[in-house]
């Protein structure tokens, strides 16, 4: 199974109270809906983007023909003023954008990059209000959103469907946009409650599809409140979300998420007859160098036998022959320091293959952060009970 990450080229927050400014060098993206000293309502909304070259490679040499899924992942900081449910957008942002240099309240302000006003730089290129891209495969439409009571015109656009409204369900991530004649949807709704998490994973599967088929173009994704809570003046409407971004110095960037299914499997058959059927199991992984470098993909076996075989004679010993975990057999990867998976077990994406030399599984380590140790666990079905086997299997990702 696999599992790949990539991490944004550029990313910032829009600030409509501070309208030319650029943030774009900070630490912390931001969203949300505050009340200034004039109690006037101030709208922050950010914008993530993902190198097209990297997806294009993904798609072509990695996941080919499989089966598969794309999220966008964001790490919370911090979370305020949920009192009530709050949601946000994830959206196709319409318009090219320059990262710039900038942190907040900069004095003076950064101006050299994105801002509420502009897509490139204090005084060029504004933010188109609304319009359309068109290609051989149609036409695509794209909008945006403002109060110019409460401030200047901008803060991104974005494409949209036909139909132009959301699909909206009571779940943690949805799906968006309701079909239209588009072939993509064009947004994931995310529900925060007051007791849940907010680090959010939103599918934007059929977004990264539309970038990859060059229906749309590829400026990255703009996430905002929904639009009843942006504006808002009510002192009891100011949800706030930081989120790490990719100039964080944690291990928690954001990241757009390849998931794809490529088990495959022996066990099959007389084949079948390999598979141990006890709890109690000697286990260890093979081909464990022990560390990698973020541009390695690596192989690991697992080698498993009972602990007590069953006695029958023979003319060779019972520890020589290959013995196979059931198929509903799965690994993860966890960070040794903060002991939080960072592959967690997947019944779809994390299922542990086999071939004539053992059970293995693939790890793409571009996605794990240098410099840290790993740990891997395995988790497998035998006799109706579910055992996770956590044996000391230590890697470290090192910086090239």
């Amino acid at each position: 199974m696999a599992i790949y990450k990539i991490f944004p080229t550029q990313d910032t927050t829009l600030y409509s109270e501070h309208s030319l400014m650029n943030t774009g060098l900070d630490a912390i993206l931001e969203v949300s809906n505050k009340l200034g000293l004039d109690a006037s309502p101030e709208v922050a909304r950010y914008l993530v983007q993902f190198d097209q070259n990297e997806i294009l490679d993904i798609f072509s040499n990695k996941i080919n023909s499989n089966q598969y899924n794309i999220y966008l992942k964001n790490f919370i900081a911090e979370a305020q003023g949920l009192n009530q449910n709050t949601f946000l957008e994830v959206l196709p942002l319409a318009q090219e954008w320059n990262n710039g240099t900038g942190y907040y309240a900069n004095d003076p302000s950064s101006q050299d990059g994105s801002s509420w006003e502009y897509s490139s730089y204090s005084g060029s290129n504004p933010w188109k209000h609304s319009g359309s891209y068109s290609n051989p495969s149609g036409s695509y439409n794209y909008t945006s959103s403002f109060n110019l009571t409460y401030g200047p015109a901008g803060g991104g656009n974005w494409f949209y469907d036909v139909s132009g409204s959301l699909y909206v369900s009571i779940g943690y991530v949805q799906p968006g946009y309701v079909l239209g004649q588009l072939s993509f949807s064009g947004s994931s709704l995310i529900n925060f409650q007051l007791r849940n998490a907010k680090d959010f994973e939103a599918n934007v599967t059929n977004v990264v599809d539309s970038w990859f088929s060059g229906s749309i173009p590829n400026y990255g994704f703009i996430v905002k409140l929904t639009g009843s809570q942006e504006f808002n003046p009510s002192q009891y409407v100011q949800p706030q979300f930081k989120y790490y971004s990719v100039d964080t110095n944690t291990i928690y960037p954001p990241c757009l998420e390849f998931r794809w299914r490529d088990y495959s499997t022996i066990l099959t058959g007389s084949a079948s007859s390999s598979i141990v059927n006890t709890v109690d199991l000697k286990m260890s992984l093979s081909e464990n160098a022990g560390v990698f470098y973020p541009e390695s993909k690596n192989k690991f076996y697992i080698n498993v036998s009972p602990l007590y075989p069953t006695r029958t004679y023979q003319t060779s010993s019972l520890f020589t022959s290959l013995n196979y975990l059931p198929t509903a057999s799965y690994y993860a990867i966890k960070d040794l320091a903060t002991n939080e998976f960072v592959i967690n077990f997947d019944n779809n994406y994390t299922q542990i293959s086999s071939d004539v030399n053992g059970n293995y599984f693939d790890v793409y380590m571009s996605g794990l952060e240098p410099e840290r140790y790993y740990s891997i666990l395995i988790k497998t079905n035998i006799n109706g009970s579910t055992i996770i086997y956590d044996d000391d299997y230590y890697f470290k990702v090192i910086n090239g």
